[in-house]
């Protein structure tokens, strides 16, 4: 047999650890589960039989058992420097264990994860050798945390796999607390996601592992909180993956210098000079300016939400998604991802324009000017492509020589404009010159140009912010990378912008002929220009259009500059950078969108090449839009569009920061702190105005598409959890409210029937259900109630699951309603449990909901007194009650095709129709386990299978079931809902119907209202009961008086029910007093003589009603009727079950209704 590699790097043969002497304490106890089994190399305490050491005090059996548990622990004592294993080793395994190392035992653990899908072999019967060390250590018990400290290791075929833990390098400490402990120490690897890309994830110890009893088995799984578990050998799979060779870039390489050359743009050298001109230094500066507070609000924006946890790779469309939730992260992703897509159109051809711009000038053109740019433009963005495709790294470098180029252009307009040239005065250019300063630092609008016209001209200027945070999934540290790099860029080119500004507007005048004639020789009396006083005389461009200076070329820093090529290579820099940055970027947000699966259609695009995980199929799709709007070669129209899509990512992102600290989400803690909500909240504002003031149209239609996929989104509802501050807002409002209307006195005109529906699971009685929902939906509080009973562990164990599982069924369903899972002892005590306890605040139940037993006479009646015994329970907590009885039965849980279902019910030929779907006498586990409805059990009801897999046909009564239970899903057309208002309950009965009408299924039936009166009176109590009902505002078809509710009924129903209360009754006239006094105390649901006898006339009225409904109600689509009371302790179980069954027996639906007997109608306003 193979020995186990011993953990601490010893060699193979000191790996016989020693156990602890017999006098060197207690022996360690941590929990453990029933199967666990002593692993192979573990010794046995001296002193000690093998036996006794493998059953010891931790409560293990004796004797290897498959072990389900993932924890099983070995103590592991070290003898550094010590040849322990030198000594033969006796059968048994004590040969070790009087080693001198020993001595020096440390007493820690080894603990192994075992996985028991890997095979049923015990882990005792082989040894696991971990593979690659990786694990640190240091002498005196320091604590050395590893990366690599999780290995998963084989023990041959079938066997367990073993996950190795060490006490020192992992959560197993022995010396830090001075006792045995198996609780883990805070460390970040328990808190990543499955799928990390920077370790693994780590599995702290479940709760149930650590507070469960040693001798039964704990939950499988300890997650809370939505989080997901994995496997450790999953986890460290996921991480050292292809981890090699990924490109990874920091924050000046990844996010600085992307961020720079995405916003110095073409403007800065071709449109600039011409803003100056138009609304001067001063002006173009608070332009800039203004430009700047947009983009830098929106950058500390992104700070705050890049530093509030991880980030993924999709840049703004992961941020916004993160934060607002998908429907607007999934609007925005795509309209972004869009924009950058054509961006990437908009460089080249500016690029591809300026070429032909050459081409003219040495004549060079190959087709015309349009097919030029389309050929140029369409060689270029094929040129970037490639680069692209290439891999991030060749893209990376390439972005570092443009950004060398253009600060070399930059350069050399700045030393150009202190070397003001005589042949450059002609064309405007004169140096630093106070004059010029003065003259061009007030605006000079032409043309029709506005303030605001110019400022829309440059805004496009200031974006590009994005670059950085657009390539998130490449960065190194995106926390850190896109806070530093994105905010410094935007300092360094604003302060170049606003230098080129001043510069140019105080060496450059406005306009300037070119002509070496406007030199004056003699100095003219009026002059005013700043020309004129440096003698030169350009009067004649107030007539005639001129060519130079800065209203009139574009090309002045070309001018300007000691060397006009390099500028033109910044241009070409300028464009070409942008478009590579629009090119990365488009795909890799693309990517994300689609690998979140908000667009289903779109899922093709998600998948990934090569070690960076590369988008090709999205390059090749942003290289065709770009394509196809380069061939269009007029960016007039598309340019302020694009422009547009930019700023409402900026205002998307500056409201997800204001609104996530408006919902004061526990999880809101970004770790930039230089935000501030109203300042975000200033910024999504300014943002909007800005689209309408670069394009009003442009704005609109962004806008309605934005509007619309988020209206698409939301109807599709994606099945993400992604924690989003709208959620966080929903829960806040929802607790304020709550809170509030917790102060706010009931009032009868806003009374709402809240009702606590025992549905059990509620999938099982999809009518019982649907029909309460009628009246509810958007009325009234509706609250499933299920209680579990049976083996406490069981159910604790399945409460959590159903929570999550019925509550999506309601959802999914659409009904709005809550699911409420209790456990309890029986029946009584869980309907106690929910009336008390269900619900907050104002949002309490006020109306018990339930099922009728229909099986009752076959049933235990130790379980009908306890079904009773809840509508006693909830009159005396001031309830409502409310008993549904279709004909055919409510519970369907028998005909959805649930395997696990199907075969406790076998087990139990005793399951019962009751409700909640529990077997009440508890008789065995089997019965128990009827309680928990299996995960397949939110599909909708499937037919049962025969043996060979064929659908059985159902019976006739089954198919009768099955068509019942999805009767009140259809509409109910016109026909009538029968209300028997017989006693006055406050007017709950009358209300349930009239709310049912309000409802669109509902809304062609028509209300019969059915009293009881004297024959001498009927048309008196009928004007009576219609002026009341018109009062109440409440229409309806027919009042109905009837004055024979107390005629005796016919014999044979007299029979009928006196056969049926036989078995039940108690005879005590036939029997000695002490025997059927003992009786009665055993079994106080039998009914006595004098009981009968006394509640005669009761018993009869019940039978009479019964042949009025048959006769008047037959047909109705729903009966309302008042529900019968019984005195508590007068009348036993067993005759009003049987009241219930003459009343209701044979009927089309019926409620059976009964307020708590204070008013929920009022005549007042």
């Amino acid at each position: 047999m193979e020995r186990k590699q011993p953990l601490f790097g010893l060699p193979q043969q000191q790996a016989a650890a020693a156990a602890p002497p017999a006098g060197a304490g207690e022996p360690p106890r941590l929990p453990g589960r029933v199967g666990d089994a002593p692993v192979a190399g573990a010794e046995p305490e001296a002193g000690l039989s093998p036996s006794a050491a493998a059953g010891d005090a931790l409560g293990r059996p004796l004797g290897p058992t498959p072990s389900q548990s993932r924890f099983q622990v070995d103590l592991v004592a070290e003898g550094f420097g010590r040849a322990v294993a030198d000594e033969p080793q006796e059968p048994g395994g004590q040969g070790g264990a009087t080693g001198k190392g020993s001595d020096e035992a440390k007493g820690r653990f080894r603990v192994n994860f075992v996985d028991p899908s890997a095979g049923e072999e015990s882990p005792a019967q082989h040894g696991g050798v971990p593979e690659g060390g990786g694990v640190s250590f240091q002498n005196g018990g320091d604590t050395v945390l590893s990366e690599g400290s999780l290995h998963s290791g084989s023990g041959g075929p079938g066997g367990h796999h073993h996950y190795y833990y060490d006490t020192h390098t992992n959560t197993y400490y022995l010396r830090t607390f001075g006792h045995n402990t198996m609780d883990a120490v805070p460390r970040i690897d328990h808190y990543r996601h499955t799928a990390a890309e920077l370790g693994e994830k780590l599995i702290r110890p479940s709760l149930a592992e650590l507070h469960d009893e040693l001798d039964k088995e704990p939950f499988e799984d300890g997650y809370a909180n939505g989080e997901e578990g994995t496997p450790p050998g999953e986890a460290d799979a996921t991480y050292t993956a292809d981890s090699k060779g990924i490109v990874k870039f920091g924050w000046i390489k990844g996010v600085l210098v992307r961020c720079m050359l995405n916003i110095w743009g073409v403007m800065l050298f071709i449109r600039l000079s011409w803003i100056v001109g138009q609304a001067g230094i001063g002006l173009s500066v608070l332009v800039i300016a203004m430009a700047t507070v947009v983009t830098t609000i929106t950058g500390l924006s992104t700070s705050a939400i890049a530093t509030n946890g991880f980030v993924r790779g999709g840049g703004a469309y992961y941020l916004i998604s993160r934060s607002l939730g998908p429907e607007f992260g999934g609007a925005i992703g795509l309209i972004f991802a869009f924009a950058n897509a054509v961006a990437v159109a908009m460089y080249v051809v500016g690029f591809a324009e300026t070429v032909v711009e050459l081409l003219q000038e040495y004549g060079a053109l190959m087709l015309d000017e349009t097919n030029d740019i389309r050929i140029i433009g369409a060689i270029t963005v094929l040129v970037l492509l490639g680069i692209s495709v290439a891999g991030m790294e060749w893209e990376a470098k390439a972005q570092i020589v443009l950004l060398v180029i253009l600060l070399l252009a930059i350069g050399d307009f700045v030393i150009g404009t202190f070397i003001p040239l005589d042949s450059k005065k002609v064309k405007g250019f004169f140096g630093y010159k106070a004059e010029i300063f003065t003259e061009n630092f007030g605006p000079d609008f032409r043309d029709g140009e506005t303030f605001f016209t110019v400022f829309a001209i440059f805004f496009p200027a200031a974006t590009g912010i994005l670059a950085g945070a657009n390539i998130s999934g490449d960065l190194a540290d995106p926390q850190s990378a896109i806070p530093k790099g994105t905010l410094l860029a935007i300092l360094i080119t604003t302060l170049v912008y606003i230098g080129i500004a001043v510069s140019v507007g105080a060496c450059v005048v406005r306009d300037a002929t070119g002509n070496i004639n406007s030199t004056m020789i003699t100095e003219l009396t009026n002059c005013t220009t700043a020309a004129c006083k440096l003698n030169f005389d350009f009067s004649s461009c107030q007539k005639t259009q001129c060519h130079y200076g800065l209203l009139n070329n574009f090309q002045v820093m070309s001018m300007v500059s000691g060397f006009a090529p390099l500028i033109s290579a910044g241009i070409f820099s300028a464009t070409l950078s942008s478009a590579l940055a629009s090119l990365v970027s488009a795909p890799k947000i693309f990517q994300a969108l689609c690998k979140d699966n908000i667009y289903p259609g779109l899922q093709m695009f998600a998948k990934g090449y090569g070690k960076n995980n590369e988008p090709l199929r999205g390059y090749i799709l942003t290289f065709l839009i770009a394509l196809g709007f380069i061939l269009i070669a007029k960016l007039n129209v598309i340019a302020p569009i694009i422009s547009n899509f930019f700023l409402a990512s900026y205002a998307l992102i500056n409201f997800s920061v204001f609104h996530a600290s408006l919902a004061k989400s526990p999880g809101w803690r970004p770790a930039f702190k230089y935000y501030n909500m109203w300042v975000s909240l200033v910024g999504a504002i300014l943002c909007c105005v800005v689209m309408f003031v670069i394009n009003w149209w442009a704005a609109l239609l962004t806008y309605v598409i934005v509007l619309g996929l988020y209206i698409y989104v939301t109807y599709k509802k994606p099945d993400v959890n992604w924690g989003s501050s709208t959620q966080a807002l929903t829960y806040l409002n929802a607790l304020q409210h709550t809170v509030r209307l917790a102060g706010v006195e009931d009032h009868v005109k806003n009374f709402r029937p809240q009702c606590l529906v025992m549905t059990g699971a509620p999938n099982s009685r999809p009518a019982l259900v649907h029909l309460v929902h009628a009246f509810t939906k958007n009325v009234g509080l509706m609250i499933c109630g299920h209680i579990h009973m049976g083996p406490r562990r069981q159910a604790m164990k399945e409460l959590s699951a159903d929570l999550a599982r019925y509550q999506r069924w309601l959802i999914k369903n659409k009904m709005k309603a809550f699911y409420a899972p209790v456990h309890a002892e029986d029946l009584r005590d869980g309907g106690q449990y929910l009336m008390q306890a269900a619900g907050l605040g104002r949002m309490r139940p006020n109306t018990l909901v339930v099922g009728f037993k229909k099986d009752w006479k076959q049933a235990d009646m130790r379980d009908v007194e306890t079904y009773i015994n809840l509508f006693h329970d909830a009159f005396d907590i001031q309830y409502g009650v409310v008993v549904i009885r279709l004909k055919e039965g409510l519970d369907i849980s028998h005909l959805q095709g649930q395997e696990e279902l199907l075969s406790s019910q076998e087990k139990s030929p005793s399951s019962k129709d009751v409700v909640v779907n529990v077997d009440y006498s508890k008789k065995t586990n089997a019965d128990a386990s009827k309680t928990f409805s299996p995960p397949s059990s939110e599909k909708t009801p499937a037919l049962p299978k025969d043996s060979k897999g064929l659908r059985a046909p159902l019976n006739l009564a089954d198919q009768r079931l099955l068509d019942a239970s999805s009767q009140f899903q259809k509409k109910q057309g016109k026909n009538t809902i029968d209300v028997w208002w017989l006693f006055d309950d406050g007017g709950l009965t009358l209300l349930i119907p009239y709310l049912l009408t309000t409802k669109k299924k509902w809304k062609d039936c028509k209300i019969r209202v059915f009293i009881g009166g004297k024959i001498n009176r009927i048309d008196h109590d009928r004007r009576a009961m219609a002026t009341l009902l018109s009062k109440f505002r409440i229409d309806f078809s027919d009042i109905m008086v009837l004055g024979d509710i107390n005629t005796k009924p016919k014999k044979e129903n007299i029979a009928a029910f006196e056969e049926m209360i036989e078995p039940y009754r108690l005879h005590e006239d036939d029997k000695e007093q002490d025997i059927a006094d003992k009786m009665k105390e055993d079994e106080p649901w039998r009914i006595t003589d004098n009981e009968l006898e006394l509640y005669k006339t009761k018993s009869y009225r019940q039978i009479r009603l019964n042949e009025l409904l048959k006769e008047h109600s037959s047909t109705a689509n729903v009966i309302v009727m008042s529900l019968p009371v019984a005195r508590k302790g007068a009348v036993s179980s067993a005759l009003y079950m049987a009241w219930l069954e003459a009343l209701s027996k044979d009927l089309p639906p019926i409620l059976l209704v009964r307020g708590n007997h204070q008013s929920v109608l009022t005549f007042y306003s």
